[in-house]
């Protein structure tokens, strides 16, 4: 589940450019872009709850930018959550994206689809469980350094049986605090149709550094409100609050 950090905020600039002779020059077009990123963390969190049963996990994934506004891009993951849910197949998380952005005025927007590929999982044949293999909608908006977030299951969520329909809200900031330092507070809620103890409020608050050569770190204070025995799995109740830190390296 990429955060993505994602899957996810648009940073915009603005820049005014001096007039020569009356004259204004166009601004250069927006390149198109391939990069990739590798890191670890101590606890993978996603949505505020532990998808590696609150133990380190590997991280990494492509991305392709299109000058025209269009992205796809890959990104996976360790993971335990399944193996713990129902003793099955399912220890790498793979999710596959693509959307759009553009800028209307001062509003940035970003739509896309996500699909969440839990490679070789098994847990829709176990009782109770639905496949864990889930397709997103969402929709993102940008003013200033605010951003809301809407993301909507097409497909039964994260192995709820008949929870299609369900829900995930994201408000987040951006605080730029100079020398390389970003703050992000952010409050999310998600609603699982059909179950509504499974439903929940999670928030964090994440110091990042940019440490130059495409290296940065980040420290990450999280917690939910998630039931304690919907969301306990072999003795580790992961939705508990907690701090993380993560390496990461983008070339």
């Amino acid at each position: 589940m990429k955060k993505i950090l994602v899957p996810s905020l648009i940073a915009l600039a603005v820049s005014s450019l001096a007039s020569v002779a009356q004259a204004q020059t166009a601004p250069a077009e927006p390149e198109s872009t391939l990069s990739y990123n590798v890191g670890a963390v101590t606890d993978y969190r996603y949505r505020g709850i532990s998808q590696s049963r609150l133990q380190p996990a590997l991280q990494g994934g492509v991305d392709y930018a299109d000058k025209s506004g269009f992205y796809v891009g890959a990104w996976g993951s360790t993971i335990k959550w399944i193996k713990d849910s129902a003793a099955t197949a399912g220890s790498v998380e793979i999710d596959l994206y693509g959307g759009y952005k553009g800028v209307l005025g001062d509003v940035a927007y970003d739509v896309g689809l996500l699909r969440y590929e839990y490679a070789g999982n098994k847990l829709g044949a176990v009782e109770g469980f639905a496949n864990a293999n889930t397709t997103e909608a969402y929709g993102a908006v940008t003013y200033g350094l605010f951003t809301a977030k809407y993301s909507h299951s097409l497909t039964n969520t994260f192995g709820n049986i008949n929870s299609k329909n369900s829900y995930y809200l994201d408000l987040s900031a951006t605080f730029d605090l100079g020398d390389g330092y970003t703050l992000v507070p952010h409050v999310g809620r998600q609603m699982i149709n059909n179950s509504p103890a499974y439903s929940y409020n999670d928030y964090a608050l994440t110091l990042a550094k940019d440490l130059g050569n495409g290296l940065s770190a980040s420290v990450m204070a999280v917690g939910t409100n998630a039931g304690k025995s919907q969301y306990t799995l072999v003795d580790k109740y992961n939705g508990k609050d907690g701090l993380v830190v993560g390496l990461k390296y983008a070339f």
